[in-house]
């Protein structure tokens, strides 16, 4: 079924989150508490939904979309890389997506999982939790160090500053 470019519904986004000028975000899209999405980004969703948990970033000129009955769904405290694509695919909390990665239909990154830089995780793979993911295509290489768990830890926290930063900024 092909949608109304006209009738696409209208995207939920929190008073508390930031989305950068420049963005574009369409259809049935719900934006988290204190998410942060950066320039250039590209949010689609005309005939599924698109979701960015809480504490979320999506980084500069990344595209999130979907297709008829694969929604996107990015966790809470997940960071999407500057120019990642995910496309129809499930991202649990916590997880890292590399810069310039793709993540394709019906994949999905267990909780905590990485989907390295550069990396493509075809369409309905999984990778298991707490787990480094590289290569074209990705393949699980071996289990996230306490040191990488805490770097995206910090990486979230930092995105957090960084949006309030431009709110505060833009407001």
């Amino acid at each position: 079924m092909t949608p109304d470019p006209y009738d696409l519904a209208t995207p939920c986004i929190d008073p508390d989150a930031f989305v950068a000028p420049g963005v574009h975000i369409y259809g049935d899209v719900t934006i988290g508490t204190f998410a942060v999405i950066m320039f250039g980004t590209v949010i689609r969703a005309e005939v599924d939904r698109v979701v960015v948990g809480a504490h979320s970033n999506v980084q500069d000129n990344s595209v999130l979309h979907c297709d008829e009955g694969i929604p996107c769904v990015i966790g809470d405290r997940v960071t999407v890389g500057h120019s990642a694509v995910v496309h129809g695919a499930t991202v649990g909390d916590h997880c890292l997506v590399g810069i310039g990665a793709r993540a394709l239909n019906g994949a999905e990154l267990g909780e905590g999982a990485w989907l390295a830089s550069g990396a493509v995780l075809p369409e309905g793979r999984v990778i298991p939790p707490w787990t480094l993911a590289v290569g074209i295509p990705a393949k699980p290489l071996r289990e996230l160090t306490e040191a990488e768990i805490d770097r995206q830890r910090s990486g979230v926290d930092d995105y957090l500053r960084i949006g309030a930063t431009y709110r505060e900024m833009f407001r």
